[in-house]
């Protein structure tokens, strides 16, 4: 496969944030400024990339019946690694994001990737697959950092863009104001993809919702049809 095209994928076409809707608790919860954003997405790209390239390798050698467990061992590991990196490098960050560096280990995207792609494909495409979905998710949550830092704080990576007397909107920081802004950037982009679509002379690309936009939807079903959990 190309690998432009892994990562084209990864940031504009399933986009994890703003097309598929997976990884929106640590999106929801980090993207109060675009310092976060950034730091979140690098540290899950990071363990994307270990992680699918790990899969990838091993593949072949996982039964099927224990692939899960075997998976989330090896997340485990790369997050214990980023995690003592960030602490020691980056303090500040590291009590900024909290408990969300641990909790990527259960990050469905990190998850998603591993059962839906690295699982399928060779170490060298899972590599810019995390790659591309790495990219993704970290420019989706910067992106919204940015727009909520600024309204409602009057700041930009720690930076005062405001003028004197600017009132910031401290809804926009908190949890309410969250959901609204990822909200609106799902619908713009979503109408990005719509107008290139008509730009190319294509259909417009039917958006999926709920359990069908997941990578992992699939297993789900199966699992419930079979009645497991």
């Amino acid at each position: 496969m190309n690998p432009l095209k892994i990562i084209k994928n990864g940031v504009i076409t399933e986009n994890p944030t703003l097309v598929q809707c997976i990884g929106l608790c640590p999106t929801l919860a980090v993207s109060t400024s675009a310092i976060n954003g950034i730091g979140m997405g690098v540290a899950a790209t990071a363990v994307l990339v270990g992680s699918n390239v790990a899969v990838a390798a091993i593949r072949k050698f996982v039964p099927d019946e224990i692939r899960i467990p075997i998976f989330i061992v090896l997340i485990a590991g790369f997050v214990t690694v980023v995690q003592l990196l960030i602490s020691g490098f980056f303090p500040e960050l590291d009590k900024s994001l909290g408990i969300f560096i641990p909790l990527i280990v259960v990050n469905c995207i990190i998850l998603a990737r591993a059962e839906a792609f690295a699982f399928k494909n060779g170490a060298f495409d899972s590599f810019f697959d995390g790659i591309g979905m790495g990219l993704g998710f970290t420019i989706a949550l910067t992106a919204i950092g940015m727009v909520r830092e600024l309204l409602g704080n009057g700041t930009m990576f720690d930076i005062n863009l405001t003028p004197a007397g600017f009132q910031p909107g401290l809804l926009v920081i908190l949890p309410p104001g969250g959901f609204i802004a990822l909200g609106i950037f799902m619908g713009v982009f979503r109408r990005y993809q719509d107008w290139q679509s008509a730009k190319r002379g294509q259909p417009e690309p039917v958006h999926a919702a709920g359990c069908a936009c997941c990578t992992m939807s699939d297993q789900c079903g199966a699992a419930v049809k079979g009645g497991g959990n």
